[in-house]
């Protein structure tokens, strides 16, 4: 069985990463999510999360972080290996099982335009 665990190594702390990957250029959206995403040598996808105001207030922000990690922790070995940065879109719900259907398709929508950039 899998573990289906979110510990440290799986997130995106450092400002140095979440500039790396917003730098990539490499995103793909849906009405739920914004996902931006770049490469990693490390064999496993990692996290990160920007939740604005503009989402809402403060409850509705850490519902949407809570969200997105629980959806994140249950399909992380859908995912390919590359770092990606969640950002809500502002009129959607935080719906668990919503983001687990939009992680990997997102995800894999990254996946292919980089590979397509690093063939070139």
């Amino acid at each position: 069985m899998a573990h289906l665990r979110f510990p440290k190594r799986l997130r995106l702390l450092a400002p140095r990463d979440f500039d790396r990957v917003m730098q990539a250029r490499a995103s793909a959206t849906d009405g739920l999510v914004r996902m931006y995403g770049a490469a990693n040598d490390l064999g496993h996808p990692r996290l990160g999360l920007t939740v604005s105001r503009r989402v809402g207030a403060a409850t509705t922000r850490n519902v949407w972080k809570r969200a997105l990690r629980e959806a994140f922790r249950l399909v992380q070995h859908d995912l390919p290996a590359c770092d990606i940065v969640c950002i809500p879109q502002r009129d959607a719900a935080p719906e668990v099982a919503r983001l687990a259907a939009s992680l990997p398709r997102l995800a894999r929508r990254i996946d292919i335009e980089l590979r397509r950039r690093s063939a070139r």
